[in-house]
C-alpha cells in the first residue's frame, strides 16, 4: 500500500507564469505609445482651420534651438538635403510636413523647405496645433 506522502504531483502550476506575462503586457502597453513620440519638444503655432492627412508623411521637426530632425533623427543642416533626397527617391508621393517651433526664425523654415524642394519634394505642409475651440467640438 502506498502512502499519501510519497505520491508524486504531476500538475504544472502556471500561475507564476501568468503573472509574469501580465506584468510584461502592462509594461509594453505603457512604453509603446512613448516609442512613437520621438521626445522632441516643438511648440507649434495655433490655427483654427486645419486638415489632417492619414497617409505617412516625411516629418521634419525644427526645435526652438534651430536643430533639424528628419523622421525623428537629428541631422546637421548640411546633410539634410541628401538625407531627404534618399527618402523622396523611395517614396515620391509622400508630403513633407514641417513642424517648426513657433519661436524659430521664419528664415530657417524657408531654408528647410527650399532644401526639400531641391531634393525633389513636391508636396508640403506646415504643422500647427489646433486651438481649444476646435478640440472641444
Amino acid at each position: 500500500m502506498k502512502n499519501k506522502k510519497n505520491k508524486l504531483v504531476a500538475d504544472i502550476n502556471i500561475t507564476p507564469f501568468t503573472d509574469v506575462v501580465l506584468v510584461l503586457l502592462i509594461i509594453f502597453m505603457i512604453t509603446t505609445p512613448m516609442l512613437s513620440q520621438h521626445g522632441i519638444k516643438v511648440n507649434l503655432p495655433k490655427a483654427e482651420n486645419t486638415e489632417q492627412d492619414d497617409k505617412k508623411n516625411i516629418e521634419v521637426l525644427i526645435d526652438k534651438d534651430g536643430v533639424i530632425y528628419l523622421d525623428g533623427l537629428q541631422l546637421h543642416s548640411k546633410y539634410f538635403e541628401e538625407a531627404i533626397k534618399s527618402i523622396i527617391a523611395k517614396h515620391p508621393e509622400r508630403a513633407v510636413v514641417v513642424k517648426g517651433d513657433k519661436d524659430i526664425k521664419y528664415d530657417l523654415v524657408v531654408k528647410v523647405m527650399d532644401q526639400a524642394k531641391k531634393a525633389g519634394a513636391t508636396k508640403f505642409a506646415l504643422a500647427v496645433e489646433t486651438s481649444a475651440k476646435k478640440r472641444g467640438k
